[in-house]
């Protein structure tokens, strides 16, 4: 079976943030997006209301240069002020013409 590579890009995220970063995304060129809900530890510590789902984790796969300027949004509009972390990998993916 035929793959495309593509870069899927993955936000984990505050909540509150889910509906402008998948406006951002659409914004940016992402043809689409999944979102889950996401609890963990990291730098912050376990905050109070993670119990309730306080973070999302949102992907996209999407074209190289498309998910760069998703990184250096992402990185310029809310790491100062969220608890946000986005990353990047290369996924092989089947149908990839949906995302071209």
């Amino acid at each position: 079976m035929q793959t495309v590579p593509l870069k899927r890009v993955t936000i984990v995220a505050e909540a509150v943030l889910e509906r402008h970063l998948t406006a951002d995304l659409e914004r940016l060129g992402a043809r689409g997006w999944t979102v889950l809900e996401a609890r963990g530890s990291g730098s912050r510590g376990v905050r109070a209301d993670q119990v309730a789902g306080a973070n999302v984790q949102i992907e996209t796969l999407v074209q190289p240069a498309t998910a760069e300027r998703i990184v250096e949004h992402v990185a310029r509009q809310y790491f100062d002020n969220y608890a946000v972390i986005v990353y990047v990998d290369t996924v092989e993916v089947v149908r990839g013409d949906k995302y071209a």
